[in-house]
């Protein structure tokens, strides 16, 4: 079998069209889905545009014509990913000498049909790593969230999610004010920065 991309899947690779069958990820009760996913096609200018002059984009000459795009598996613990076809030594040559980077594969996870404003953010995020941008930088993330905002926590039901199964596996903290002495338990990613009693900062 043969993806849109004329790219023979890995044996042993999901049959569903999913990539990614890996462990049960806190989105795994996400339905699978019922249509391909949708290239976003302002996003594809967008990000064609945003890379003119970036010597670091090697392969945006050819990256708008080398993409495909498909979902991951609902049991993936990833939002995106972008895979290159060919070998990493041969990607490595390709890359140095500004050759054609042959076939890109970007996936993202079926969750992100929920989301419109994430969905755009994941896809810009990977079609940057599709042009060249391999590593997460800063001018990465300056591309990304130029090109598509991510939205705030409190606009993206999909992220609250993600948070609060992260949140699940991390263990209560006590946390004591030192101006106050008031003493609280809480599951939190980081440290508080003000005392909820006083709110004082910390």
């Amino acid at each position: 079998m043969v993806n849109s991309a004329g790219v023979k899947p890995l044996e042993g690779a999901p049959e569903s069209g999913a990539m990614g069958a890996k462990n049960r990820g806190p989105l795994s009760d996400t339905p699978p889905p019922k249509r391909a996913p949708i290239v976003p096609e302002d996003i594809v200018d967008r990000v064609l545009r945003s890379l003119s002059g970036h010597v670091e984009a090697v392969f945006l000459p050819w990256i708008a014509d080398r993409f495909a795009i498909e979902w991951l598996s609902v049991d993936d613990d990833r939002l995106g990913m972008t895979r290159f076809e060919e070998s990493s030594s041969e990607l490595v040559r390709r890359r140095r000498l500004r050759l054609d980077p042959g076939h890109v594969t970007i996936g993202l996870h079926p969750a992100l049909i929920q989301d419109r404003a994430l969905y755009r953010h994941t896809f810009a995020h990977e079609l940057l790593h599709a042009a060249g941008l391999m590593m997460h930088s800063e001018l990465h993330d300056e591309l990304t969230n130029k090109v598509a905002p991510a939205p705030a926590l409190k606009d993206s039901p999909l992220l609250q999610k993600m948070r609060a199964a992260v949140l699940e596996g991390l263990k209560v903290q006590e946390w004591t004010c030192k101006n106050c002495s008031y003493t609280w338990k809480r599951t939190t990613v980081r440290r508080p920065t003000r005392c909820l009693k006083c709110a004082r900062p910390w």
